[in-house]
C-alpha cells in the first residue's frame, strides 16, 4: 500500500510535533515539584514545625538554580534536534533569560503539552470505542442495550478530535518556537557582541599561529640550511687553503664559490632575523633592536624604556616593524641618520621611527608601509605615518602590551 505524499508529510510532521511535545513535559515538569518542595521546606522552617527544616530547605533551592542553567541546554538541544532551530549558547551571566523561561514559561507551557497529550489518549480511547464494546462479553451487551449508541458517538467525537490533534500541536510548536526564540535567543547587540569576541580571539589565535610557524621556519632555516651553507664555506674555504697546485681557472672557480657561499650565508642570516630573531625571544626586545641598529647601513640612534616584557606577538610585530623601517629608510629615504623610540607607557608601546631624508612616503602607494600596518592593526595596534615631501619622515605606532 503506497502511501500519498502529502499523507506521508502530515504523519512525519505530526511524529515530530509530538516527540518535541513529549520531550518537554519532564523538562517543563521538573521546576514546580522542587519549586513546591523548597516552598514546603520554606513554611516549616518559619512555623519552626520541623528541625531539619532550615537544612533541607537549600537542597531543593540550589536543584532549582541548577535546573535553570542545565535545563537550557537541554532545551537547545530539543529544538534543535526536532525543529531545527539553533538557539545560541546563554552565558553564564545571562540568569534572566533563563530563569524567566524554565522557571515560568517553561511550567505553562508544560501543562499546555500535558493536557494535549491527555486528550489525544482519550481521544484515542473514543475513537476506538466501538473495538472496546466489542471485546466486552455478549450477556454485558445485551444488559447494556444503549451501549452502541453512545459507543458511535463518541467513536464520532474522538475521530473529530483526533483529526484536530495535529492542529493543535503544531500550533503549540510554534507558539514555543516563538517564545524560545524571543527569550532565549540573545539581543542583536549581544550577539554583535559575541560575535566582536569571537573574532577577536580568533584573530588572536591566528596571530599567535602566524608567529609560532614563523619560529619554526626560523628554526629550520638555522638548524639545517644554514649549517649547511657553513659547512660547505669551511670545505670550500680548506680547498682553497690546501690546493696549491691546482690550476688559476680551478682556483677562481674555488674562490668565486667559496665567495658565494659566505653571501649566501649572510643573506640567510639577515632572512632569519627577518623573520624571528632568537635574541629577541632569549633577551628580549631590548637587545633585538641594539642588533638591528649596529647592523644598519646609517647612523641609528636608538633610545628604549622597556620596564617589563610585553607579549611574545606585540614584541614580534614591533622588531618587524622597526627592521622594516630602517630599510626602507636605507633604500629609500636618502637619509643620513635615523632615530628609533622605543617606550612602554602603562598597557601601551609605542615605537617612533623618524630620519631626515626627503620624506614623501605613503601608506596608500606603497605595499611595504601597507603591510606594516596591517600587522600592527593584527594586534589592535595603531599605525601613523608624517611624510611631508622634502622630509622629515616620522613613522609612529602603539601597540598594547598584552603580557
Amino acid at each position: 500500500m503506497t502511501i500519498p505524499p502529502r499523507l506521508r508529510r502530515a504523519l512525519v510532521r505530526l511524529r515530530r510535533d509530538l516527540l518535541f511535545i513529549g520531550a518537554g513535559v519532564p523538562l517543563h515538569g521538573i521546576v514546580p515539584p522542587l519549586f513546591l518542595w523548597a516552598l514546603t521546606q520554606l513554611i516549616n522552617t518559619l512555623e519552626g514545625s520541623s528541625s531539619a527544616a532550615p537544612i533541607v530547605f537549600w537542597v531543593p533551592a540550589a536543584l532549582l538554580v541548577l535546573a535553570a542553567y542545565g535545563l537550557t541546554e537541554a532545551q537547545r538541544w530539543r529544538f534543535r534536534a526536532l525543529c531545527g532551530m539553533d538557539l545560541p549558547r546563554l552565558r553564564f551571566r545571562e540568569t534572566k533569560r533563563q530563569f524567566a523561561y524554565n522557571w515560568l514559561i517553561g511550567p505553562l507551557f508544560g501543562v499546555l503539552e500535558l493536557l494535549l497529550l491527555a486528550l489525544l489518549g482519550v481521544a484515542l480511547v473514543a475513537a476506538t470505542s466501538l473495538l472496546w464494546v466489542g471485546a466486552l462479553g455478549w450477556q454485558w451487551r445485551m444488559n447494556h442495550f444503549g451501549v452502541w449508541t453512545w459507543a458511535g458517538y463518541a467513536t464520532v467525537v474522538g475521530l473529530l478530535v483526533l483529526a484536530a490533534v495535529p492542529a493543535m500541536a503544531g500550533g503549540l510548536v510554534r507558539l514555543e518556537n516563538l517564545v524560545g526564540r524571543a527569550v532565549l535567543h540573545v539581543s542583536r547587540s549581544e550577539e554583535l557582541e559575541r560575535r566582536v569576541e569571537d573574532l577577536t580571539e580568533s584573530r588572536a589565535g591566528a596571530v599567535d599561529a602566524a608567529d609560532a610557524e614563523r619560529r619554526r621556519i626560523e628554526r629550520d632555516l638555522h638548524d639545517g640550511a644554514q649549517q649547511r651553507l657553513v659547512a660547505l664555506a669551511l670545505n670550500l674555504g680548506l680547498a682553497k687553503a690546501t690546493l696549491k697546485d691546482l690550476p688559476p681557472e680551478a682556483r677562481q672557480v674555488i674562490e668565486e664559490a667559496h665567495r658565494d657561499a659566505k653571501e649566501a650565508i649572510e643573506e640567510l642570516n639577515s632572512l632569519v632575523r627577518g623573520l624571528h630573531p632568537a635574541v629577541l625571544d632569549e633577551l628580549g626586545l631590548d637587545a633585538a633592536l641594539s642588533g638591528l641598529a649596529a647592523r644598519a647601513p646609517l647612523p641609528v640612534r636608538l633610545w628604549t624604556d622597556l620596564p617589563g616584557r610585553a607579549a611574545p606577538a606585540v614584541e614580534a610585530v614591533a622588531y618587524f616593524v622597526v627592521s622594516e623601517a630602517l630599510n626602507n629608510v636605507a633604500k629609500h629615504a636618502e637619509a643620513t641618520r635615523a632615530e628609533v623610540d622605543v617606550t612602554r607607557l602603562g598597557e601601551i608601546l609605542r615605537v617612533v621611527v623618524a630620519d631626515d631624508g626627503v620624506g614623501g612616503a605613503d601608506p596608500a602607494r606603497g605595499s611595504g608601509l601597507k603591510g606594516l600596518a596591517q600587522r600592527v592593526r593584527s594586534v589592535d595596534g595603531a599605525f601613523r605615518m608624517s611624510s611631508p615631501v622634502g622630509g622629515p619622515t616620522t613613522m609612529t605606532v602603539e601597540l598594547p602590551c598584552m603580557t
